[in-house]
């Protein structure tokens, strides 16, 4: 078996809660060094978790003899930098989503890794989790019929944040980092479950504007959207909504029935039949990246099979750019 050792760019709050652990909990998998911009940072993370070494510099993290893949965990706009460092190094690499803050960083990532022959995975996470996978068997059982639309519905108050000054609002709020607003950080989870159940969207096109006044970008987008096998849809995000407005649901609407979940919450699917209205819970596991990260160590050990590589997570990036008038 191959043994893995990891690299890890970037070490901040998502690695610490969602995915960081789930490395060294695969068999043949371990994490090696980190690394961040601040020494601190790099320092007190690879003490905690009893990691050998921290580097300050990507550049050595890479270069480590003893680091054999990376993981990519920094805001998007430096996605397609070390993604592409990494993998002209030889070494495979697990990227944060989304893949990156553009369509056309995500073009050039997959052009590497086909030039490289290294593969690129992207952490479209939910895709593995067991309740994204039991709305999938849902949808294809048959049990609503056909799919006729879709609906996606998010709002959400602003967050304490969001009031700050511009020069200390969070990344996530500067769409040269980020790619957007909280639209470019949230809504690829919902969009790539979608292109994950009914195909890749090929048309999009959205209304976009800042309704709030609390920053420069976005924060109320409308879109509607086509996936290849014809299904019409629509999505609604709102990130200044009042409180009683806060809403996170998808609606999938068949001929036969419906199924509504949501994608942030958890909250139980509901299905709706001519049968009648039945709640079904899904529990999840603690870390809930561990089923993909799994699944890309097996891939790279030869166990199985990943299909959440960089190729299947680009067209997330397109749909987005086209919402916002990018393209």
């Amino acid at each position: 078996m191959k043994i893995l050792k990891w690299g890890f760019i970037g070490c901040g709050e998502v690695v610490e809660t969602k995915s960081g652990p789930a490395f060294s909990d695969v068999e043949g998998s371990s994490v090696e060094a980190v690394m961040s911009r601040s020494a601190q940072k790099a320092h007190a993370y690879a003490t905690e978790h009893g990691i050998k070494k921290w580097y300050t510099d990507a550049q050595s993290l890479i270069d480590d003899p003893d680091v054999n893949a990376i993981y990519v965990a920094t805001p998007p706009s430096s996605h397609a930098t070390y993604a592409i460092m990494a993998m002209k190094a030889g070494k495979p690499v697990y990227v944060e989503k989304p893949l990156a803050a553009s369509y056309e960083d995500c073009a050039r990532i997959n052009r590497v890794s086909e030039q490289t022959g290294v593969p690129c995975f992207v952490a479209y996470y939910r895709r593995y989790l067991p309740y994204f996978q039991k709305v999938k068997d849902i949808v294809e059982s048959g049990v609503i019929g056909k799919a006729v639309n879709v609906q996606v519905r998010f709002a959400v108050p602003p967050r304490e944040l969001d009031y700050e000054h511009p020069e200390s609002l969070p990344w996530r709020l500067q769409p040269e980092i980020a790619g957007g607003g909280y639209f470019y950080d949230l809504a690829p989870h919902q969009l790539d479950l979608l292109q994950d159940m009914f195909g890749v969207i090929l048309e999009a096109r959205g209304i976009c504007n800042n309704r709030g006044g609390l920053y420069e970008a976005e924060d109320s987008v409308s879109a509607c959207f086509r996936f290849e096998n014809g299904l019409p849809g629509s999505g609604s995000w709102c990130f200044v909504a009042h409180e009683s407005a806060r809403e996170d649901c998808i609606e999938v609407i068949g001929d036969k029935g419906q199924v509504s979940f949501s994608v942030f919450n958890y909250t139980p699917i509901q299905l709706h039949t001519s049968d009648g209205t039945q709640s079904i819970t899904v529990p999840n596991p603690p870390y809930v990246q561990y089923p993909l990260i799994k699944t890309v160590i097996e891939h790279l050990q030869g166990i199985s099979v990943c299909t959440c590589t960089s190729v299947s997570a680009t067209p997330v990036n397109w749909v987005l750019d086209r919402i916002l008038g990018k393209f």
